[in-house]
């Protein structure tokens, strides 16, 4: 434990240099007008910047990312309670609340709340991450192959539960992400598979580039291909926290914030199912469930609570077993092998001082969040009323310079091109990309540990089922599975149904 917290130590006075203040402050800054630009989103975020911080030192890289990522799910809140449009996924359940009370008058106390709540809920993510990643870690040490394989199968099928009501077209997806990601030479013996001779085909798709056009290019044609008129923004009054908020609510801004954590860690699932999740979770111990919906402030804290809770949840098991618990969380694993960290469980043997630099800088991030959250906040409201027509071109631009910039290969534009389109017209009949990302991620770990553990076991199955851990991830997946057939069985009666009327 003292070792932990010498280790701390070291990462917060290590980020104190005027450089790392600078990318902190302005990455998180940027990370918010993105949040507060409806469309945008946090793994959309993420990717950009990680094409563009490629050439940096690791630290430096990996910072700005997560300073992104935490400004993008907060800034989110601006647009919700204002406009009632949230600015990412993760700020819907905020607007049922927040936007009600910015009816009222009291927008400066929503943007309050949902400060608060933001700030509480990402330090007691932190504190869960400095805590729980070691001890994960640990006990990811007596994992093999087999191990891994039932915990990416399992990633795999908890992403049904994204879909929400339709986990079918969320399992078509993160299967199709699985067959993706074995395009090209397999990670053992180097055989080309599915390329057909095509040699860009057989170096398989880029994830980033990939990632790029799933959350970037599909974004900008989703986004330009609605009608949108330039908003009206209510006006603020005093965006002061207020005390009593939190005294009086510590229950559900604890409650959350475990909820959020929790979910965080499950793969898949990610922060608009925390707030969701944490929003209901209130309303049902609440004592005023009667103003849910109609201007609750505890219904909004604990919303944001929830989703920025999630963000240090979805980092622990990425750095812990290389598993990523959201799609934001995703883009940042693959950054961090780029520049060569190799999350899972030996990292805290290897680089256990990386754990407690990637815990000081969602610190950092935090601080950054709470002071644009307290002082600039009439100056970014300004960037609410921007026209989407002069902000999607530019994020277009910025996907294919991206893209390109990776590899140099012209292959890669054209494969953010190609998912880019083929997600838009999917989105367009729900199906959801975050599945597909998980599917992609997960597909390469997936693959090496059923091959590997068939070449251990020579052949034999049985341990992949007998193994005590194996034997719980088994039953686990096997839960996730049962629990979503009454939903997929409803799904396929209404397709024969309608297929019937309409012969």
């Amino acid at each position: 434990m003292f070792e932990g917290l010498e280790l701390l130590g070291g990462s917060l006075a290590g980020f104190l240099q005027p450089r790392h203040l600078t990318y902190t402050f302005g990455a998180t800054l940027l990370g918010i007008l993105i949040g507060c630009m409806p469309g945008l989103s946090a793994t959309l975020a993420i990717s950009l910047l990680t094409t563009l911080t490629i050439k940096l030192p690791p630290n430096d890289a990996i910072l700005i990312l997560i300073c992104a990522y935490v400004g993008t799910i907060y800034g989110g809140s601006r647009s919700a309670i204002l406009l009632n449009i949230p600015g990412t996924a993760a700020n819907a359940a905020a607007c049922l609340d927040g936007y009600q009370l910015a009816r009222q008058g009291q927008a400066g106390r929503a943007m309050g709340v949902a400060t608060t709540g933001s700030v509480v809920g990402s330090l007691f993510g932190i504190v869960c991450l400095a805590i729980l990643t070691p001890a994960l870690g640990e006990i990811a040490l007596t994992f093999q192959s087999y191990e891994f394989f039932w915990l990416c199968l399992f990633g795999v099928m908890m992403s049904g539960s994204i879909t929400g009501t339709d986990p079918l077209k969320g399992w078509i997806m993160g299967i199709l992400g699985l067959f993706v990601s074995q395009i090209g030479q397999d990670g053992i013996h180097a055989h080309e598979r599915f390329a057909y001779g095509n040699t860009d085909l057989a170096g398989g798709f880029s994830l980033i580039p990939t990632l790029v056009g799933a959350f970037g290019a599909a974004e900008v044609l989703t986004v330009m291909s609605e009608r949108f008129s330039r908003p009206k923004v209510h006006t603020v009054d005093s965006i002061l926290p207020r005390a009593s908020d939190v005294v009086k609510y510590w229950r559900t801004i604890l409650r959350s914030g475990v909820i959020g954590v929790y979910i965080g860690i499950l793969p898949g699932v990610g922060e608009d199912m925390a707030a969701w999740s944490s929003y209901a979770a209130a309303k049902r111990a609440s004592r005023e469930k009667d103003k849910f919906g109609k201007g609750s402030v505890e219904g909004l804290i604990a919303a944001e609570t929830g989703d920025n809770a999630s963000i240090p949840g979805g980092i622990i098991p990425a750095l812990a077993l290389a598993i990523p618990g959201s799609a934001p969380a995703a883009v940042l694993l693959a950054a961090m092998i780029i520049h060569g960290v190799r999350p899972g469980p030996m990292l805290m043997i290897e680089n256990p001082q990386f754990v407690y630099d990637v815990v000081a800088m969602n610190v950092y991030a935090t601080v950054a969040m709470l002071f644009f959250g307290l002082f600039l906040v009439r100056p970014l409201l300004k960037v609410l009323t921007v026209p989407r027509t002069i902000i999607m071109p530019i994020v277009f631009v910025l996907c294919t310079v991206g893209s390109f910039a990776i590899a140099q290969r012209l292959f890669d534009v054209w494969t953010m091109l190609g998912v880019g389109v083929a997600i838009f017209y999917l989105r367009r009949h729900g199906y959801h990309a975050a599945p597909f990302v998980l599917g992609l991620v997960l597909g390469d770990l997936m693959d090496k540990s059923l091959r590997r553990g068939l070449v251990i076991s020579d052949g034999d199955i049985l341990p992949f089922f007998t193994r005590p851990i194996c034997a719980v991830l088994a039953a686990l997946t096997l839960v996730a599975l049962l629990w979503s057939v009454p939903a997929v069985a409803e799904r396929i009666r209404g397709l024969v149904r309608r297929r019937t009327a309409n012969p």
